[in-house]
């Protein structure tokens, strides 16, 4: 299905506007980010702090197996966003998956799981600009923690509010650093494993099988391991959301999702690769690393004069993360407020096409979660992050069943989206059965028991709450017109899109 040339405002932009000011008439987002962009978020978007600095629990947990841990994360990804990636390319949507649920599933799930993914985002921004305070606040000790981190989500809020060109241009650079550090990383770790790098004090792929073999604690700690990699890839379904936002959106997306297969083999198995190669598994530098597992490979490989370097990209790592934090979960809330599930006020744009009071009300919650993390016992904000721990299993999840329904009405109208699904519809069910095992293996893993309680816990409120509004609204309103009917249609979100 080919990518219609404009799509239908619900409340056009009408006259002129100053550029900064909030349009109260308009609803319609700018498509601000050029190619260069979605295909640099597509790239990089996978890769977070996570991989520099988490990467250590899990191999501390699996051993050199957490190659096959992260492989079968990894597969789990891909095929969510091959679905999501034909849903997209039918329909570019900058409510993403949230859209298609309340389009396939009913609008009690587009409700529920758009909230349940904003609220995992505003979680994110307290977390990602604490980690980079505590990487500054190392650099500059006078200065407070809890400052750091209110400058850091200052800066990026104000970006963000500027126009979406702005976070383009941001992760764009943002992406970059990282995909060449990465590379760097690989290439250097390639050159002491064949033992040509001068200096390196270690050599050679021994270590993967060595020091108790190659999967020391068993399959069961491949799986908890898993567990521990499989949120690092949260992210990755970021570019089909602002592929909405480009002139080109079918093109970026399809680009994106035909690409995942090699990005996470390079930067994520690429990269653990050299560490456990490297360095044993067991190695109490590697076990208690507060800086991550790359720190420690560059000590072994002689280049330990490059951690400052490194702690720059892990830093810039932790900048991007936040950056799309608040780009997601303002769009996703922008998408509700289109869609009457959240304050009109909302979907409100300025004339550069910025849907400020989202960007607002998201960063608002992170401010407030920054503080919170300061100020609150640890326990209870904890607890916070906790809610959010398996929320990335429940959006995989109704993207498959999205999938599998939305599938058959797209064969039914004869469209072929520019993404298929592979040997539909047994491996859509073939990743609904994995996803649903992962979450009752998180049930009986005391370490996840926790975050799966917490999630279910504010997943059935958010559900019910979605279920007696579309009850509510079904009997005031009548029939819904904006998201029933013929899949091919483009009603949703409004993007305005300009010649590039």
């Amino acid at each position: 299905m080919s990518e219609p040339t404009s799509r239908t405002a619900t409340h056009p932009t009408e006259g002129p506007a100053d550029p900064g000011s909030p349009d109260a008439g308009a609803t319609q987002l700018q498509a601000g980010l050029k190619p260069r962009h979605v295909t640099m978020i597509s790239i990089a978007g996978v890769i977070g702090a996570g991989l520099f600095v988490g990467s250590a629990k899990a191999i501390a947990t699996a051993g050199p197996a957490v190659l096959v841990a992260y492989a079968l994360a990894g597969a789990l990804v891909v095929l969510v966003m091959r679905m999501l990636g034909e849903m997209a390319t039918a329909q570019p949507d900058t409510g993403s998956f949230s859209t298609y649920a309340d389009r396939a599933l009913g609008r009690w799930a587009g409700f529920s799981i758009g909230w349940l993914y904003w609220w995992f985002w505003v979680i994110v921004i307290p977390v990602e600009a604490t980690a980079g305070a505590l990487i500054l606040g190392d650099w500059f000790p006078p200065v407070p923690q809890w400052a750091f981190a209110l400058v850091i989500t200052g800066l990026l809020v104000v970006t963000n509010l500027f126009s979406v060109g702005n976070y383009g241009e941001f992760e764009f650079w943002f992406a970059l650093v990282k995909v060449v550090a990465i590379v760097a990383f690989i290439g250097a770790g390639v050159l002491a494993i064949l033992g040509v790098l001068p200096g390196s004090h270690t050599s050679g792929v021994g270590h993967l099988w060595q020091d108790g073999g190659f999967m020391p604690h068993g399959f069961g700690a491949v799986l908890s391991a898993m567990l521990v990699t499989m949120f690092t890839f949260m992210g990755t379904e970021i570019v089909t959301i602002a592929a909405a936002e480009s002139p080109n959106p079918e093109s970026g997306i399809r680009r994106a999702v035909n690409s995942v297969i090699w990005r996470i083999s390079l930067f994520y198995l690429g990269s653990i690769f050299v560490v456990v190669a490297l360095v044993r598994w067991n190695d109490p530098a590697l076990v208690d690393a507060n800086s991550g597992s790359y720190q420690v490979t560059l000590e072994r490989m002689g280049l330990g004069g490059f951690s400052t370097v490194l702690e720059l990209v892990i830093l810039t790592a932790v900048a991007s993360c936040l950056n799309s934090a608040l780009y997601t979960a303002s769009r996703m809330a922008f998408s509700l407020s289109t869609r009457g599930d959240a304050p009109a006020a909302w979907s409100r744009v300025t004339a550069r096409g910025v849907p400020a009071n989202a960007i607002i009300a998201s960063s608002v919650v992170g401010f407030l979660g920054v503080v919170g993390n300061y100020l609150l016992p640890e326990k209870i904000f904890g607890y916070l992050l906790a809610s959010s721990g398996a929320i990335a299993l429940f959006v995989y999840l109704v993207i498959a069943l999205s999938q599998l329904r939305m599938r058959r009405q797209l064969d039914a109208e004869g469209a072929r989206p520019a993404v298929r699904m592979w040997f539909y519809p047994g491996l859509t069910y073939a990743t609904i059965a994995f996803i649903v095992a992962v979450l009752v293996l998180m049930l009986v893993r005391e370490g996840h028991r926790l975050e799966l309680g917490l999630s279910l816990a504010l997943a059935a409120v958010i559900l019910a709450i979605g279920v007696a509004r579309g009850r509510g609204r079904a009997t005031s309103d009548g029939p819904r017109t904006g998201s029933e009917g013929s899949v091919g249609e483009t009603a949703g979100t409004s993007v305005r899109r300009t010649a590039r």
